[in-house]
């Protein structure tokens, strides 16, 4: 299976409106035991989320996971910081890239992979005002067009 496939358990549509992305990379998640049960439910939130590069280690931050109903006294913390998983080359290159002004390291998409949590982050450029109105712009247009191509062919 290519990275980015498998079952989508959560998505972060504000992360390709607010940066450029530049490259994608797959990072396995350490998670809790009642963290993983409220993952394959979907109850997870990427909105606010960003990647943190502390002592050679990747950290997410800000990603909600809710606590599980029948968790008890063992349920998690929702908004902890979790460790990514990923290769020491890989986080080298984060770590370069990021530190190039303007760039951030954001999650894009969270998913089910073979049974495993898996999180696809992406290195971004913010973008500005004026370009998400580019953005906007080249949606619509896309959009008007194919409504009527598709009126058109309905006829």
């Amino acid at each position: 299976m290519a990275k980015g496939e498998g079952k989508v358990v959560a998505q972060n549509k504000k992360a390709n409106h607010d940066y450029f992305i530049e490259e994608t990379m797959e990072a396995g998640i350490v998670l809790q035991g009642t963290e993983i049960k409220s993952v394959r439910k979907g109850k997870v939130q990427l909105k606010e989320a960003f990647v943190r590069i502390r002592n050679n280690e990747a950290w997410i931050s800000n990603m909600h996971i809710s606590t599980y109903e029948q968790g008890n006294r063992f349920n998690h913390e929702p908004l902890r910081s979790r460790k990514l998983l990923l290769h020491k080359k890989q986080i080298n290159e984060l770590i370069g890239l990021s530190k190039q002004d303007g760039f951030s390291i954001i999650p894009i998409k969270m998913y089910l992979k073979d049974g495993f949590a898996k999180v696809l982050i992406g290195l971004g450029k913010g973008k500005k005002n004026y370009d998400k109105r580019d953005d906007l712009k080249k949606k619509e247009a896309k959009r008007d067009i194919e409504r009527a191509f598709k009126s058109r062919n309905q006829e």
